[in-house]
This record gives structure tokens, C-alpha cells and sequence, in this order.
């Protein structure tokens, strides 16, 4: 029986189409997307879910009171019948009440190897241009359980992209989105594997045993699933 994922998404929605690219048109999926939540009416996403068939609702969270977000966004979470929330590109922290309900059930993907390059404020070019600051050698994405913390939870898995003489934050973006699109439909298959046999996945094992040294060209989907250990 497949896991009923809910994706929340505030912006353009490219990680929103690798799950549906990934699973929506499966005959045999472990996943289905049932829901896609939104905090924007003009977000591409809720577009991409509208074009795909998939159930998108708006929930409003600026200049509102958090309770007011969290009891609708439970009550569209609980209506959905959904088991495993991913963010992909959105915005806004989760409330508190939400992961308490979801505790290790609600992941997402971060654009930079956490935990550097985390915490309120750091999302797209934000985050590259950060990166390039630094003179860090290596970036990649990072996907992660999500607390009451911006980019504090626990890792799932992580893919290096090397930072290259004359990047720029779009540059190192694109490169670096490429590997996202790749790494985040496997790292919710594994989490959504591990939920459908009632164990937890193991992050630090996981982030360890794909964490291999930054391959110049973008790795492929065989190489990331073998890393990660889904057959």
C-alpha cells in the first residue's frame, strides 16, 4: 500500500515536479502524492498540482495567528489521510503543533551541506551566495528531518556538488538543483519504505554511507539509489 505524501511548496515547485515526474504516472508506486499545500495563491506549484490531478489547497500564514495556520493545516493534513509531509522550497516554518503530530514524518531539502549554511534567512541564492563567501570548497543538498528549528533536524542523506573557480550563486544553484531533483525523490522513497515497515530510517548511517567524495559531473539516479540502499 503506497505512503500518501502531502508536499508543501511556496515558489516555483521544480522539487514538487521530480516527485510527481518520479511517482504520480507510476503504476506501482510507494508513494502517491495525495495533497499539495501552498502559502501562496500565485505559486507556480499549486499550478504544477492542478496540471498533474493532485488536490492543492492555499493556506494563508502571513500576518496570522499560528494556531489559526496550524489547526487549518492539520485539519487539510487529516482530511488528506497523509502519512509523510516533504517540503520542497517552502518558506515557512512549520508549526510546532504540526511536527509534534508528525514527529519524524514531515522531511525536507536544503540547498547547502548542513549543518552549515542553515537557519532563518538561508534559502535560495541567499544560501549559494553564502556559500561562494566562503571560499567553501564543496556544497550540495541536504535532506533532513524537520523540528521546531529552521534546518535543525536530524540528516537523511546528503550529495556533494563542487564549488568551481568563477561560480556564481546561479550557477552553483543550478548545479546544485540538478543533484535535488535526483536525491529528493530517493531520500522520500526511503523514508516512506521505512514508514511503510514501521522501522525508522537511520540518518546519520545513511548520510555517512552516501556522503562519497564530490564526483565532477552530477551523479545519476543509479548512483543514488545505490548509495542509499534502495533496491
Amino acid at each position: 500500500m503506497s505512503v500518501r505524501l502531502a508536499v508543501f511548496a511556496s515558489g516555483g515547485g521544480t522539487n514538487l515536479q521530480a516527485l510527481i515526474d518520479r511517482f504520480h504516472a507510476a503504476k506501482e508506486s510507494p508513494v502517491r502524492i495525495a495533497l499539495v499545500v501552498t502559502d501562496r495563491e500565485d505559486s507556480q506549484a499549486l499550478q504544477r498540482a492542478r496540471d498533474a490531478g493532485i488536490y492543492g489547497t492555499v493556506i494563508e500564514v502571513a500576518k496570522r495567528p499560528v494556531d489559526f495556520v496550524a489547526r487549518e493545516t492539520l485539519a487539510a493534513l487529516d482530511g488528506a489521510d497523509i502519512d509523510l509531509v516533504a517540503l520542497a522550497g517552502y518558506l515557512r516554518l512549520v508549526p510546532a503543533a504540526v511536527i509534534r503530530r508528525f514527529r519524524e514524518r514531515v522531511i525536507n531539502i536544503h540547498p547547502a551541506l548542513l549543518p552549515s549554511f542553515g537557519g532563518a534567512g538561508m534559502y535560495g541564492l541567499h544560501v549559494h551566495r553564502a556559500v561562494i563567501d566562503s571560499g567553501c570548497p564543496v556544497s550540495g543538498p541536504t535532506v533532513h528531518y524537520v523540528d521546531e528549528e529552521y534546518d535543525k533536524g536530524r540528516v537523511i542523506a546528503q550529495w556533494p556538488v563542487p564549488v568551481v573557480a568563477g561560480d556564481t550563486p546561479e550557477s552553483l544553484a543550478a548545479r546544485v538543483l540538478e543533484v535535488e531533483h535526483i536525491l529528493y525523490p530517493a531520500a522520500v522513497e526511503l523514508v516512506a519504505r521505512s514508514i511503510s515497515r514501521g522501522v525508522h530510517v537511520m540518518p546519520d548511517a545513511v548520510s555517512k554511507r552516501c556522503f562519497v567524495q564530490a564526483p565532477q559531473n552530477a551523479p545519476t539516479e543509479a548512483d543514488i539509489r545505490r548509495a542509499l540502499g534502495i533496491h
